[in-house]
């Protein structure tokens, strides 16, 4: 399953660099992208746990930048 998720207050690319280096090394992900400018993360992943990955990645995002936030839909 592929899935676009907004996110608010990421400030700079090289947050984005490393929120995906961090997300990528989380066991399930087949692909992620996060776009600074568009303030979008694409996430890639098994379906069957594709909620608790998402999960994850929103959590490693939040320890990278703590005012980053991704809206889980």
């Amino acid at each position: 399953m592929r899935k676009v998720f907004e996110m608010e207050d990421l400030d700079c690319a090289n947050c984005a660099a490393r929120m995906e280096e961090a997300i990528r090394k989380i066991d399930g992900v087949t692909y992620v992208n996060i776009s600074f400018i568009a303030q979008r993360m694409t996430l890639e992943a098994d379906d069957a746990v594709f909620d608790a990955i998402a999960k994850k990645a929103a959590k490693a995002c939040a320890r990278i930048d703590s005012d980053c936030r991704v809206i889980l839909k």
